[in-house]
């Protein structure tokens, strides 16, 4: 009644509704606004940890914010990839720490959270950003699959989580991060396993935000469409392996498909200073969000046509072998089409095997 006292005379009843649902959307977006400037975090001299730091978005990230003076450790499975980041950064004049281990492995998980407190005293920043892709037709994928793609990225954020909480409870707050990904909020076509194991992370990490916001712990769930990383010549092919990595690979490459990944690790860094709950990447990802959304058949039918007529069809005899992006190479990919994702590679540590 008061506020209704402050509209103009002669207004009608409709133009008064809208006037006030303006105002007070106006008045929450400058309470959300204030509150997002009131948890800023200062990265200078905090301590982080990044899973899958050793290449790719994990790589982009330790760059970034061991040039604004955090003291990162990043960690990955394979020690020669470990080496080569662990060399770049410390050229730079980073204090960093490298830690091999497989977060998939419980074990493994809390030795790298345990080993960073014993060097450190405290964790500030867990991103939890390792990751693993198999890319295929339904018909090749098997259990052993699902397996993987649930271990790394929802057993492994656990893991890191679990064992991180209580440290960050005893000094008063910290920030987690779970990549997660467009394919942990809608289900894509030859990406099953990843998909699936998406999705139980996205659930993790927007279901740990409520309980942990008592402990002055902020969780954010970042959901990337396609980043130029160079993160498809490392990703696992099955069926017609090579028209697989081709399709993957020139998607990967679209200038409005996908963004650039130093811009990615700038939102993902901009998101954990801040405290953001969610955070989706790219324009397309947004869009395609709020279609499925809103209108969910829609969405299927699109995915159900590009699975028949643009995706490749199962392939016959070995199908179920999972080839590297390396080894699938294809008169198409690497090409003029793919040379950002090709660039991207050279930038980022994506190298082929030794």
């Amino acid at each position: 009644m008061a506020f209704a006292l402050l509209l103009p005379a002669g207004m009608t009843r409709t133009q008064q509704t809208a006037l006030a649902a303006g105002a007070v959307a106006l008045g929450a977006a400058l309470l959300s606004r204030g509150l997002r400037t009131a948890r800023r975090m200062d990265f200078a001299g905090r301590i982080v940890v990044i899973t899958g730091g050793s290449r790719g978005l994990g790589l982009l990230i330790a760059r970034q914010l061991v040039a604004e003076g955090a003291h990162v450790t990043i960690a990955a499975r394979d020690q020669a990839e470990l080496d080569r980041a662990y060399g770049e950064l410390t050229a730079r004049g980073a204090k960093v720490h490298a830690v091999a281990c497989d977060v998939g492995n419980r074990e493994e998980a809390e030795r790298l959270i345990h080993d960073t407190l014993e060097h450190h005293g405290r964790i500030d920043l867990l991103i939890n950003n390792a990751g693993v892709m198999k890319v295929g037709p339904i018909e090749h994928m098997e259990h052993a699959d699902f397996e993987e793609a649930i271990a790394v990225h929802f057993w492994g954020p656990l893991h890191t989580t679990l064992a991180a909480v209580p440290a960050m409870k005893r000094q008063g707050g910290g920030r987690i991060v779970n990549i997660s990904s467009i394919g942990g909020k809608i289900g894509v076509p030859h990406l099953t396993p990843y998909c699936a194991s998406k999705f139980a992370l996205t659930g993790l990490s927007d279901s740990l935000r409520g309980e942990l916001a008592k402990d002055n712990i902020f969780v954010t769930t970042v959901c990337p469409g396609m980043m130029r990383t160079g993160s498809p010549f490392n990703a696992w092919f099955k069926g017609n392996h090579r028209d697989e990595f081709t399709w993957f690979t020139i998607s990967d490459s679209i200038p409005v498909a996908s963004i650039d990944g130093r811009r990615a690790a700038w939102q993902v860094i901009d998101a954990a200073r801040h405290g953001d709950p969610e955070l989706v990447i790219t324009l397309p990802a947004k869009f395609a969000v709020i279609a499925n959304a809103v209108a969910p058949e829609i969405v299927a039918s699109i995915m159900a046509a590009a699975n028949t007529m643009v995706l490749p069809p199962p392939a016959d005899g070995a199908g179920a072998d999972a080839r590297s992006g390396w080894q699938s190479l294809s008169d198409w990919a690497p090409s003029r089409l793919t040379r950002l994702t090709e660039r991207a590679a050279n930038e980022n540590n994506e190298v082929p095997p030794a």
